[in-house]
């Protein structure tokens, strides 16, 4: 990538990002609880468009085709590996805080049943509705952007070397952390950031290849709904 390219990437990046912030603030205004989900509706049919325009796909950011058996194969291992990394990094994350006595790190925060009460209270229809965000939105949409946007739109603006690399997954996932606070607050910017963080080294490590994240992570919100659904201690 040109070197004189390279600053109008990241301009690219910034106010993309300075408009995610912006719409998801109108909805909080009206729909706080969709907020997330209708902001990356909003971002990726632009991004779609965009990309169109430019002669390009969502395979160039992640959604690669896998026309070899042994794709096919490691798929399920893959997610497998990065359910484990998400489910890891929540608890470890809580016990570690709470061990070092941060108590905020071990209760739930207040908007997370403010924004999902009617689930636990065992309401079909919204857990029908959360089941559906949760592998649209989270699984795909938030893979989408935050993994295969962002971490490869910072590639290109940063370049290559071992520390652009890095900055390149811990960005998009401190972005993704703070994407959550306005309903899980510190604790979420914390956990969600550093899930974040493994998620963009198994992108990096699974070169650059979203279905085994996206399955994973619509695997683990689906999992999370249905207990809440259920009332299941987990």
């Amino acid at each position: 990538m040109s070197a004189k390219i390279r600053p109008l990437i990241m301009m690219e990046v910034l106010l993309l990002a300075a408009l995610a912030m912006s719409v998801k603030a109108v909805f909080g205004l009206v729909a706080w609880r969709y907020a997330g989900p209708l902001t990356l509706l909003v971002l990726l049919s632009g991004l779609t468009i965009y990309f169109k325009a430019r002669g390009l796909s969502w395979r160039e950011y992640g959604l690669v085709r896998l026309p070899k058996l042994k794709s096919w194969l490691l798929l399920p291992f893959q997610s497998l590996l990065a359910v484990i990394a998400i489910l890891g990094t929540g608890v470890a994350a809580a016990s570690l805080g709470g061990a070092l006595g941060f108590e905020f790190m071990t209760q739930e925060p207040e908007g997370v049943m403010d924004r999902f009460g009617a689930v636990a209270d065992g309401s079909l229809p919204h857990y029908l509705l959360w089941l559906a965000i949760a592998i649209f939105a989270a699984g795909l949409g938030e893979e989408l952007f935050f993994r295969g946007y962002l971490i490869n739109r910072l590639k290109d603006g940063l370049g290559c070397g071992g520390f652009m690399t890095a900055l390149t997954i811990i960005l998009p996932a401190l972005y993704f952390g703070y994407g959550h606070v306005y309903y899980q607050g510190l604790r979420g910017l914390i956990v969600t950031g550093l899930i974040g963080l493994m998620l963009g080294v198994l992108f990096v490590l699974y070169k650059r290849n979203l279905w085994p994240l996206i399955i994973a992570h619509a695997v683990v919100d689906s999992l999370v709904f249905t207990a809440l659904f259920f009332q299941l201690d987990v």
